[in-house]
């Protein structure tokens, strides 16, 4: 990020925010769809973070922690979003291309399937943490910053998540026999 555009912006010139928000909105765009798992709240979340990071910028110390702070800034609405509604539509948005190596484009479907119906299981606050850790790619002590919370809570949310995405990929990949179906039949 640009460390003067940041500090440009904090000083009011609103062009410098202009160049500043229109280079981040997509980032932080697509970090609310994958938290939120819906593009309609998703678009309310980053539109708020956006005014939020407006105002609250001549609030940051240190321009180049901008990025940390403006996810901050959105994981919070994102949370708020979620408990407006605890309806989750499951949408981990991929923004990485398919592998042109897989064995079957069914395959590549329903494993996503499952995953996209895993990870909406998922409380939101875990759901942030895979988000940032695996998605953005940010290491586990930058999240527990973004997110205020520590390092210890930030791993163990990731351990959790991860353990219920391996649960619900492991349910679904369970076939039942032909028997204990003709029994819950009956």
């Amino acid at each position: 990020m640009d460390v003067q555009l940041v500090a440009r912006s904090q000083e009011g010139d609103r062009e410098a925010f202009a160049a500043l928000a229109t280079a981040t909105y997509g980032r932080l765009h697509r970090v609310a769809q994958n938290i939120l798992g819906d593009l309609d709240r998703a678009e309310d979340a980053t539109q708020q973070a956006v005014v939020d990071i407006w105002r609250k910028l001549p609030q940051l110390r240190d321009a180049r922690r901008f990025e940390a702070w403006s996810y901050r800034i959105l994981v919070r609405l994102c949370y708020a979003e979620a408990r407006k509604s605890k309806r989750l539509l499951p949408g981990i948005e991929g923004g990485r291309e398919e592998d042109p190596g897989a064995a079957s484009a069914i395959t590549g479907i329903v494993y996503r399937d499952q995953l996209e119906r895993g990870f909406a299981k998922l409380p939101v606050e875990q759901r942030a943490v895979v988000v940032l850790h695996h998605y953005i790619g940010l290491p586990l002590p930058e999240v527990a910053e973004v997110l205020d919370i520590p390092e210890g809570t930030a791993h163990s949310r990731l351990s959790r998540a991860m353990s219920s995405l391996r649960a619900a990929l492991e349910a679904d990949a369970r076939v039942p026999d032909a028997r204990s179906v003709s029994e819950q039949v009956r």
